[in-house]
């Protein structure tokens, strides 16, 4: 089992900036890709982005690429969503999800990829 901990999220002004952090605790971290995913109001959620199980790769979905960025910290077990440029549009619950995927090339972007959720952290970008 891998317990997930999401922390960071709140109320931001369109153009601002927020962190959001999941922390990893259970299992080996970096054993696991990680991924980022939303769900705003009466919507599906939808995938964010993830990041392979060393680092050195993420994949983004098209509206936030250049404005989001993921990254990791194994030795703290770790995963960041930074996010800039931020619009109303991101307004949603932001949640981590982890898969086995130690040494995989492979890019996990379907919720079904996932078997371990955080709790999610609200955001909510202003006007």
């Amino acid at each position: 089992q891998v317990q997930l901990v999401e922390s960071g999220g709140g109320l931001v002004q369109a153009g601002g900036s927020l962190r959001l952090a999941c922390a990893a605790s259970g299992r080996t971290f970096s054993n696991y890709a990680m991924g980022w995913f939303r769900q705003a109001p009466g919507k599906e959620r939808e995938f964010v982005g993830t990041i392979n199980w060393s680092g050195r790769s993420t994949f983004y979905r098209d509206s936030v690429k250049g404005r989001f960025t993921i990254s990791r910290d194994n030795a703290r077990n770790t995963v960041y969503l930074q996010m800039n440029s931020l619009k109303p549009e991101d307004t949603a619950v932001y949640y981590c999800a982890a898969r086995a995927a130690k040494y995989s090339s492979g890019t996990y972007s379907l919720r079904n990829d996932y078997a371990y959720w955080g709790q999610g952290t609200q955001v909510t970008v202003s006007s």
